[in-house]
């Protein structure tokens, strides 16, 4: 693998680490950074990172209590809005069926719920459906669209699909169907035939919209939708003599979904996020409560308990389990039955972990290690279809390359991408598919599904890396770990971590604060889990920090690490600091990204 080549001097001379990867500071003016802390009276760790990451001087305190009302827009604002929430209105007054189709992974199940509740909060007469991720496959198809009509629903939301269902909506419509799509996936320049399209990433969207609201998780669409419909419901008089329903209650969902999603935390996103963690430690939901008790949560909910420990489970339905189990979950206000389905999801959850680790294993012996393709493709059969997007994920990080991990069943793959910063897979299977290579496909910049026929996927794999290449090769050149500030051990501390958690949530595009402790040693790692390693690092000021690597053991910087412990050797830890909270003690630890070795 390259070593970045940057003209900017590598922190402490790094430039090959045991992940082969050199280090450099972010970018953070010091007088800025100084006069930023002094105007605003915070901390100048939290000034510098806030500047690294593009904040303005001047928006900083909107950046540190970002508020729903400032950013949300003026309803309805984007296209087909306007239709979607007349229909719905209709609906719900006139007591037409209406049913939600979602998705089965946690924006589509976030997605679903957060529909099901408001339309049952308003008093709505509303009915759900998760296609089969394995007998149906992605998005609607003409069968399901079908079933919905015998059961007699009137109008159909489709949420986090649709946008390129063109034969199963042209269907829907010539059965009398009217459906309203509500996604936040790439189109194509022609959008299937139905009632409404509600999608912020429309090629005919208003730029300044595409360019505020595409980043949105498609239950942020869903929210804006439902925020929409409710004010038009209060202006025609419908909560006179009812309950009008605060859409903000339902915050828990939307942060979920946004941080599952991996979509940038900006602008609304990082309102959401921020104010639904707050809804979500209220405990109002049962579903999510039932989840955080079977996940083993002592601590408040931030973002990577939804993205590490909930979400997870949530998925299980959809990828080893049933697949409504995660919407039924969490809709349900019953909390024995949120109880229960935690339970099963959870043990769905370690299933999946097995077969995931049996796939990956696969996955990275198809690939071979000498592989030095700019756009990674796995695929074979036999592999579990449920768990083919977080292998790619998986290969994603351990080459730091695209990956695609295709399941191929009966002479047809279904596969999912994954990608790095700077290479679009979205559009480059739109343009696959557009190129005949495809039976279907679709997504956006970071992720991306297709189906394809087993014959095709060395063209498509051809198609890719001629079409992908150039980027993927300069994003590799350009990688690099970005590092916020030098730290010692004894500087990270508890306090610390909450001066950072200001400048909070953090996630993608909003990347958490990295620091290099230089010539650390440590003094105790050891393997845990298999492939992680924990560590207790000990600083030349006498200081000790506890450790660990996640998954380090699946590449060099695992045994590096025991190396080094054993040897009694210095190292330059990067990291990550968090807060321990455990048995009512408030310590800190260390994530560690990334090593190298002192010269």
């Amino acid at each position: 693998m390259a070593v970045a080549d940057t003209d900017q001097p590598a922190i402490l001379g790094v430039r090959n680490s045991l992940t082969g990867q050199s280090w450099h500071m972010a970018d953070a003016d010091e007088r800025l950074v100084q006069a930023c802390a002094q105007r605003h009276s915070i901390p100048e760790v939290v000034a510098r990172v806030l500047l690294a990451r593009g904040v303005d001087v001047d928006d900083v305190p909107g950046f540190l209590d970002p508020t729903i009302r400032a950013l949300l827009p003026a309803l309805p604002a984007l296209r087909d809005m306007d239709r979607a929430v007349e229909r719905l209105v209709r609906a719900v007054t006139t007591g037409e069926k209406i049913a939600v189709f979602g998705d089965y992974d946690v924006d589509g199940a976030t997605s679903t719920a957060l529909m099901l509740r408001f339309l049952r909060a308003v008093g709505g007469n509303a009915a759900w459906y998760i296609p089969d991720r394995i007998r149906e496959g992605y998005g609607p198809n003409e069968a399901a669209m079908r079933t919905l009509k015998d059961q007699g629903a009137a109008v159909v939301v489709t949420v986090d699909c649709g946008t390129t269902a063109t034969a199963p909506l042209a269907a829907a419509r010539l059965m009398g169907l009217d459906v309203i799509v509500v996604d936040h996936h790439q189109a194509d320049a022609s959008l299937p035939p139905c009632t409404a399209l509600v999608n912020p990433n429309r090629q005919d969207e208003d730029e300044t919209l595409r360019a505020q609201f595409g980043h949105l998780a498609a239950v942020g669409v869903a929210f804006l939708l439902v925020a929409g419909v409710n004010s038009a419901l209060d202006a025609a008089g419908w909560f006179t003599g009812r309950t009008r329903p605060n859409p903000l209650d339902w915050l828990d969902l939307v942060a979920l979904g946004t941080v599952c999603d991996v979509v940038p935390l900006r602008g609304l996103n990082r309102a959401f996020v921020l104010q639904g963690l707050k809804v979500m430690r209220k405990r109002g939901n049962a579903g999510l409560a039932a989840l955080a008790d079977v996940g083993g949560m002592t601590e408040p909910p931030g973002t990577y308990h939804a993205g590490f420990v909930l979400g997870p489970r949530v998925n299980a339905g959809g990828r080893v389990g049933r697949a409504d189990m995660g919407t039924i979950l969490l809709s349900t206000d019953d909390p024995f039955e949120a109880g229960r389905i935690a339970a099963e999801l959870d043990v769905f959850n370690q299933e999946r972990k097995a077969i995931e680790q049996a796939v990956q294993a696969e996955a990275v012996a198809c690939l071979g290690e000498g592989c030095e393709d700019a756009i990674m493709v796995a695929a074979s059969s036999g592999w579990h279809p449920g768990v083919i997007g977080i292998v790619a994920g998986r290969l994603k990080d351990k080459y730091r390359r695209p990956t695609f991990v295709i399941a191929v069943d009966g002479g047809i793959g279904k596969g999912s991408g994954r990608s790095v910063p700077g290479v679009d897979l979205g559009a480059a299977v739109r343009a696959a598919a557009q190129a005949g290579l495809l039976e279907n496909g679709g997504g956006h910049s970071m992720a991306a599904g297709l189906t394809v026929r087993e014959d095709r996927i060395a063209d498509l794999k051809a198609f890719f890396n001629a079409h992908l290449g150039a980027r993927a090769g300069m994003a590799d050149e350009a990688r690099g770990l970005r590092v916020d500030a030098l730290l010692s051990v004894m500087g990270a501390t508890p306090g610390l971590v909450e001066l950072l958690e200001q400048a909070g949530p953090y996630g993608s595009g909003h990347r958490e604060p990295r620091f290099v402790l230089p010539q650390a040693k440590l003094v105790k790692a050891n393997i845990v889990g298999e492939t992680h390693v924990s560590c207790i690092v000990a600083g030349r000021d006498g200081g000790r920090l506890k450790a660990i690597a996640f998954r380090a053991m699946e590449g060099p910087l695992g045994s590096g690490l025991l190396t080094a412990a054993g040897k009694g050797e210095a190292l330059h830890i990067a990291g990550h600091l968090r807060a321990d909270r455990w048995m009512g003690r408030l310590e800190c630890q260390l994530m560690i990204d990334d090593a190298a070795p002192v010269f």
